[in-house]
């Protein structure tokens, strides 16, 4: 369970999963320029996700679609069932419509393309300081 500083109570972490090194290296660059954001674990496949996520409690993780092991929309999945209030967002180089359908369905609130880094930190706001919009039903 995390244990958060009284006067820190307001910053939100976040949980990044995604197979590459380097994107989680640069969205933990990214995501922590935001003062109240804090990048609270890594996780290199779904797997991993779904333990560092029962594990940490984050306040919304970042998911990727193509990975090892378990692959990001059965992550979701599982951890729809075991987080159902964690928002995830899914940052994927295959945003196409039923890739997207796909994951909104299974639970996931924004499906991003990586190459819109900017509209990951606007949806990311959205999903944090707004509250969750519906997840989509089929």
């Amino acid at each position: 369970m995390r244990i958060v500083h009284p006067n820190l109570a307001y910053v939100k972490h976040i949980l990044i999963v995604d197979d590459s090194t380097l994107i989680r290296r640069s969205l933990r660059v990214l995501l922590e320029e935001c003062s109240d954001w804090v990048v609270c674990g890594e996780a290199e496949n779904g797997s991993d996700g779904i333990e560092k996520a029962q594990q940490l409690h984050p306040d919304l993780i970042v998911m990727d679609l193509v990975m090892p092991v378990l692959n990001g929309i059965e992550a979701t999945r599982l951890l729809k069932r075991l987080l159902p209030t964690t928002p995830i967002v899914m940052f994927t180089t295959f945003a196409d419509p039923h890739i997207k359908k796909t994951a909104l369905t299974a639970g996931v609130h924004a499906v991003i393309d990586k190459s819109e880094s900017a509209t990951l930190i606007g949806s990311i706001q959205q999903l944090l300081v707004s509250g969750l919009p519906p997840p989509y039903a089929a």
